[in-house]
């Protein structure tokens, strides 16, 4: 069992604050190379597409470590684990900024999101030690590290690739890691592995929680679904936005991402939202804020602070339902916090990629038109989805909690 307790151990607010902000660096890792694509492709001679395989073999090293390396998380010490990944995501983030050709860079970008799976251990591990009166908090503060950690990423980035190139960016990301390892070093309980299952069994266990875990189940289809709507939005963004009667370039639509602020701002309210008036209805409003805000996207082609209202809520209604979820699965399981947190996130980014290629072929088509249809039925899919599903996973099962 884990050692640490909360009497042992008190969760903080300053402990918190500071897992947030350990958050929001180590997912950062992720989206440095977004806005330095095109110098990418420039240093080695290679078009737009080619260097756009950067971005993608990040996010496919997300989503490997992600199934393959957080299920650890309850066979292993998590602090230890955490550290781990951290210094092997700094060799990463080396081999990037000194790859003396694209192949070489290829394959450390994809090691770079691998190992960038850090903060989905932290959250588990965090919110496992708050109170249940408290949790939907602490869940609500940690996902606004990873809001912020985006933000922060994107704007950091674009600044020193401008003025000091992208492989500066890379060393510097190295330094930025090593403020992530002394905040856990710090700050993070100790903890003792929490099953002594072996790996291999470990990973077949996988499919015996989502079996036996009818919350668990309910969880991966409304997280799937409602991230699948935001997904269809950012994904198709520049596409419409370089149309008439807008007409705006790159640098335009990428300053779009600061309306992610509000989501920004809003976690923490809506963790406790989650606290006092439950999860269920807290999805319920979420899904119902998505289904209107893509309601306002079909008449926002004329109306850009329409456009600008929607992306708010749907940025809102998509935090609703993502704190609820962890939140809800956090409770599950002492054993298999880890393991509950990988299959959620694991059905979160396949949703999200789902939601981008279903979105980016019905804007291609029909506009904005297009778009709002797909996040509509997507986002009423999740609602009845959490309608049908949830009476029946109201309760934790008692084979694990």
């Amino acid at each position: 069992m884990i050692t640490v307790t909360k009497q042992s151990c008190p969760l903080t607010s300053t402990t918190v604050f500071l897992m947030a902000v350990a958050c929001a660096f180590a997912v950062s890792t992720l989206y440095y190379n977004q806005p330095l694509l095109a110098s990418i492709g420039a240093t080695f001679g290679r078009s737009d597409a080619d260097a756009g395989q950067i971005a993608m073999l990040t996010q496919l090293g997300y989503a490997t470590g992600l199934l393959l390396l957080v299920p650890l998380g309850d066979r292993v010490d998590r602090k230890q684990l955490i550290l781990t990944l951290l210094i092997f995501n700094m060799a990463s983030l080396l081999a990037v900024a000194l790859a003396p050709g694209f192949g070489p860079l290829k394959l450390a970008s994809f090691a770079v999101g691998a190992s960038a799976v850090t903060a989905q251990i932290i959250i588990p591990v965090v919110s496992g030690l708050a109170s249940p009166q408290t949790r939907g908090r602490v869940v609500g503060t940690l996902l606004s590290g990873l809001s912020a950690g985006l933000l922060f990423a994107r704007t950091l980035s674009g600044f020193v690739g401008a003025w000091g190139g992208w492989r500066t960016m890379f060393f510097l990301a190295v330094a930025i890691d090593l403020v992530v390892m002394a905040v856990v070093i710090a700050q993070l309980p100790q903890t003792e592995r929490v099953t002594a299952l072996p790996y291999t069994a470990l990973l077949a266990s996988l499919g015996s929680l989502l079996r036996n875990e009818p919350v668990l189940r309910a969880a991966c289809v409304t997280g799937f679904l409602m991230f699948a709507a935001f997904s269809a939005l950012w994904s198709t963004l520049a596409m419409l936005m370089a149309r008439p009667p807008y007409h705006f370039g790159p640098d335009t639509v990428g300053a779009f991402g600061f309306v992610g602020i509000a989501g920004l701002l809003a976690s923490p309210v809506i963790g406790r939202l989650v606290d006092r008036v439950g999860s269920r209805r807290m999805l319920l409003a979420g899904a119902l804020i998505l289904s209107i805000a893509f309601l306002l996207v079909g008449i926002s082609a004329s109306h850009l602070w329409l456009l600008l209202a929607a992306m708010a809520l749907i940025d809102i209604g998509n935090r609703a339902g993502l704190v609820a979820n962890q939140s809800r699965i956090t409770a599950l399981s002492i054993t298999a916090r880890s393991r509950l947190n990988t299959l959620f996130m694991t059905s979160y980014f396949l949703g999200g990629a789902t939601g981008t290629a279903v979105g980016a072929g019905m804007a291609a088509i029909w506009g904005w038109h297009g778009l709002a249809i797909t996040g509509f039925v997507f986002a009423l899919a999740a609602l009845c989805a959490h309608l049908l599903m949830t009476p029946f996973a109201a309760m934790p099962s008692s084979t694990h909690a």
